[in-house]
């Protein structure tokens, strides 16, 4: 199912390490319908040592769908290459269009990363349906996943859990605004007011993983910030255009069954 190769240029001005991405994802056992790069490659702070995040979907058969046996719909594995850590997680495609109809930006910023390892026309339409399914309660998930990540920080005072709980506050907010998914933090920094100390976070975590905030900035301020950028999400949640429930049902369930007895027929 999958087609066209990984765009070298692109991934390495991602900062990605000179490895064969679409090589690594070949000898799945089922057709990719897509793989992309994830996590901190994808948000614009990767650091030298970070791992190769690739999420993406894959194609069950349709004799593991009708028997008795319980698929396995989630794979993982995790391999090193050359000293780097990849991991790569695939759901198959009907789980991963019922996950798009739920208000999960996570796998939308993965089905709509510009870092493609490997694609498909299949691919092609799930980008062409993401606007159908978002919704002003996405803004949930960016806010729950902030939370979670500040918690962290608090735990470690590490630079990772930091910019992690500053991006999903600003995708949020620029997604409520916007009705736009964009995941890459110094392209947001140009779309969406931020915190002036932003970049100088973004260069410090470039050299290391789990770098201290350290002299940075002040935790008195980044509370305070964060705070901001909360109350922001939720005025602009309140304000968005988006509608309160998702759409392209119809559309996301007709392409599962085209790309499943497509396969089945092949």
């Amino acid at each position: 199912m999958c087609d066209g190769a990984p765009d070298g240029a692109v991934l390495r001005a991602a900062g990605l390490p000179d490895l064969d991405l679409g090589a690594v994802t070949d000898g799945e056992g089922d057709p990719l319908v897509f793989a992309t790069v994830s996590g901190a490659h994808l948000y614009g702070f990767p650091s030298r040592d970070s791992d190769v995040d690739l999420r993406g979907a894959h194609l069950l058969p349709t004799a593991a769908l009708v028997g008795l046996r319980e698929p396995d719909e989630t794979r993982s594995w995790t391999a090193d290459r050359d000293g780097v850590e990849v991991d790569l997680v695939t759901h198959d495609l009907r789980k991963f269009a019922r996950l798009m109809l739920r208000r999960n930006g996570y796998v939308l910023e993965q089905l709509l990363s510009p870092l493609v390892v490997r694609t498909s026309a299949a691919h092609e339409e799930l980008m062409a349906l993401a606007p159908a399914v978002l919704t002003r309660h996405h803004a949930h998930h960016y806010r729950g996943f902030a939370t979670t990540q500040w918690r962290l920080f608090e735990k470690t005072g590490e630079l990772k859990p930091l910019l992690y709980t500053l991006r999903v506050l600003l995708t949020g907010i620029h997604l409520m605004d916007s009705g736009r998914v964009q995941a890459h933090l110094p392209t947001l920094l140009g779309l969406v007011t931020a915190p002036s100390y932003v970049p100088e976070l973004v260069e410090a975590k470039a050299e290391a993983e789990h770098g201290p905030v350290a002299e940075l900035v002040g935790v008195a301020r980044l509370r305070e910030d964060v705070s901001a950028l909360h109350a922001r999400l939720d005025a602009a949640q309140a304000a968005s255009a988006l509608p309160d429930a998702p759409g392209g049902h119809d559309a996301l369930h007709d392409l599962v069954v085209r790309a499943r007895l497509g396969t089945a027929q092949g």
